[in-house]
């Protein structure tokens, strides 16, 4: 497993931050309005000019939407992909079998489209649960994928969106085997986000040469250092998924772990993925600050874990932090109710990179000056909880008005 903050990542990655899934050599990606919403884009396309090899990661909510079982049962069977469909405003979700014919009926109609196997295509929804799809404008988008006026990706990046308030994607770039190596990622999500996969989508693409084993290792450690550390507000989708592909089109040598040049293209995916996780968690709905709570001391990762979720996922902590209030007891019951293996006279905490806490005991500390630094969009929170060495972090935000107002309305 390769730590990103222990690399010197100017030396090893050139970073696009306009770049994203179509960066990587042979991925065209797309969208336009299909008629699902009243104005904006909501229908996209993800396509490679060669199969590519293919894996995913898909939320732990009992109640899986039929276009992320079509898409599992397809990747499980095949192990490829050569396209990826997007459409926002309708989740498909709590809709039974028409809801899983109308996913397959949209799968047989961009491979028609394509001229590519059913199964190489892959399906993800976004939206509101309960309501099927309206299938004439389903089959209107099919129609218009790879149309030139919108393979544009950055209409891509726009068609995923919900209540997001901006679009999350980037590329970088690495040398392997002389060959330059790209992965780029596109991603959604703002609320209904929780650890263990949320109301998000991910989208990784690359054109490394890499076997499938290797490929689902990669997205999977991934994944638990990334999209499964982010907190909004506790609550965890039915519908969302990464997707990941990659076709080979760098030319570099197969990649895997015996590779000299393995930890390289580790890195560089863990980045992307870093990087997707934490822009929909400071993309919370009404968010105004992205907290990052990193946690040391524990036993091991799994504890870990949980503490540095726990801090992120405390409402109190949330909107303290909104309100800009230096209250780090907040911070403290979080930690305290997160493990049984945390050790009271061993826990020191800072807050805003002050000390507020030490062995379990209260510190004195400048209180303007930590009120001044939780004015800031980006507060850390740190937390030693033992002599372990097991250590996480995990990533969440404020929780503010905003996102009642936007919730309470979300239908309307």
């Amino acid at each position: 497993m390769i730590d990103i903050e222990t690399i010197d990542t100017l030396n090893q990655l050139n970073i696009d931050l306009q770049g994203d899934v179509s960066s990587p050599l042979g991925y065209i990606a797309g969208g336009f309005h299909a008629g699902l919403r009243r104005k904006k884009k909501d229908f996209g396309w993800i396509y490679s000019t060669t199969e590519a090899t293919a894996t995913g990661v898909y939320t732990l909510n009992r109640f899986k939407a039929a276009p992320l079982k079509i898409t599992e049962d397809s990747i499980n069977v095949n192990k490829t992909l050569q396209a990826i469909v997007v459409n926002s405003a309708n989740a498909n979700s709590c809709t039974g079998e028409k809801g899983m014919q109308d996913a397959l009926d949209t799968q047989a109609w961009v491979a028609e489209h394509l001229n590519i196997e059913q199964q190489n295509v892959g399906v993800a929804s976004t939206g509101v649960v309960g309501a099927f799809l309206p299938m004439d404008k389903i089959h209107y988008g099919t129609q218009h994928i790879l149309k030139e006026e919108y393979n544009n990706s950055k209409f891509f990046n726009q068609a995923i969106l919900t209540t997001d308030t901006a679009t999350k994607h980037l590329s970088v770039q690495v040398e392997i085997d002389g060959k330059t190596v790209t992965v780029g990622g596109s991603a959604k999500g703002s609320g209904m986000i929780h650890p263990n996969m949320a109301t998000m989508l991910g989208f990784i693409t690359t054109d490394a040469n890499i076997d499938e084993d290797t490929l689902d290792y990669c997205l999977k450690q991934a994944t638990d250092q990334s999209f499964n550390m982010i907190t909004v507000d506790g609550d965890t989708s039915t519908n969302d998924m990464v997707l990941c592909m990659a076709n080979g089109q760098a030319n570099n040598s197969k990649i895997d772990a015996l590779h000299p040049e393995w930890h390289k293209f580790v890195y560089a995916f863990n980045f992307v993925s870093q990087y997707l996780a934490k822009s929909i968690a400071k993309d919370g709905e009404g968010a105004t600050k992205l907290v990052t709570a990193k946690v040391t001391g524990a036993p091991n990762v799994k504890e870990a874990k949980k503490i540095a979720k726990s801090i992120v996922s405390s409402n109190l902590v949330k909107t303290a932090i909104h309100g800009e209030d230096a209250n780090f007891g907040r911070i403290v019951n979080a930690i305290g109710y997160a493990s049984q293996f945390v050790e009271p006279n061993e826990t020191n905490v800072s807050f805003c990179q002050l000390p507020v806490l030490e062995q379990g005991i209260h510190l004195e500390f400048d209180e303007e000056l930590l009120k001044e630094r939780l004015t800031e969009d980006n507060i850390v929170i740190e937390a030693s909880v033992g002599n372990g060495d097991g250590e996480a972090a995990a990533y969440g935000c404020d929780l503010s008005y905003e996102y009642v107002r936007i919730n309470a309305s979300y239908r309307t």
